[in-house]
This record gives C-alpha cells, sequence and structure tokens, in this order.
C-alpha cells in the first residue's frame, strides 16, 4: 500500500478505520455528549466521501450544489449496518483509486484523506472517552 492509501483507510498516521469501528453499536454511537453524536459523525463521513469519490470516478464534475453534508444519522440497526457497510466500501473503493491515481484523481484523494483524518481522529476521541480501548 501507498502513503495515500494508508492516508485514506488508515495505519499509518492513524488507527486503521476497521479498528475505530470495531465492535461499534448503534446505541453506543447515538450517546450524546458532544455536539454531535458518532453516529451523526459517521454519517456525515459517509455523504462526503461519496461525493468525493464520485468526483473522483468522474460520476460527477463539482461538488453536488445544496448537499446536506450533516444529515440525519441512522435510528434503526438495519440503517446503521447499512453506513458501517456503506463506509467500508467506500474505504476500499478509495484506497484502489488510490493504487495509481491520475493527478486530478490523487489531489481529490488527498483532500478526502485529511477531512476524513480529521473526522477519524474525532471518532476515535469520542469512543476512548466512552471506555473504548484500541489494540
Amino acid at each position: 500500500m501507498n502513503l495515500l492509501q494508508l492516508s485514506l483507510t488508515g495505519g499509518a498516521a492513524f488507527r486503521e478505520v476497521d479498528a475505530l469501528l470495531s465492535g461499534l453499536t448503534l446505541a453506543q454511537a447515538s450517546q450524546p455528549g458532544t455536539p454531535y453524536t458518532l453516529a451523526e459523525l459517521l454519517a456525515h463521513l459517509r455523504v462526503t466521501m461519496r461525493a468525493s469519490l464520485d468526483l473522483v470516478t468522474g460520476q460527477a464534475q463539482e461538488w453536488p450544489e445544496g448537499l446536506d453534508v450533516w444529515p440525519l444519522p441512522p435510528v434503526q440497526d438495519s440503517e446503521w449496518a447499512e453506513l458501517l457497510s456503506d463506509l467500508r466500501l467506500m474505504l476500499a473503493e478509495a484506497s484502489a483509486l488510490a493504487g495509481d491515481p491520475s493527478s486530478r484523481a490523487r489531489d481529490l484523494l488527498t483532500d478526502l484523506a485529511v477531512h476524513n483524518a480529521y473526522h477519524w481522529g474525532q471518532v476515535a476521541l469520542l469512543r476512548r472517552q466512552a471506555g473504548a480501548e484500541f489494540e
């Protein structure tokens, strides 16, 4: 894996995303206590990753106008499972695209990696405050 791929999925400068999400339940992710819940944070990541990946793959030519980047979080376990699955699939897609990206794709993926790293740090902090331990 190259540095861009590790910056997207974790393992270089921060924990691997799978470790950050491991064992996280909807009930835990919905606990209040900060300006946003983990569920809200992860819903934000799903929306922004999808929009960014659509730019990288050419499915979109510009950022969607009026995109709600802070959508309502999941409230049912099935929605939660879908959110986690979507995040993992998009991270795999991003990693694959980062394997040998064009110059434009590299720029967009670097922007995505920086944005996500900020939020993965928030996820790690909130999980640790809630008592989660990471290897």
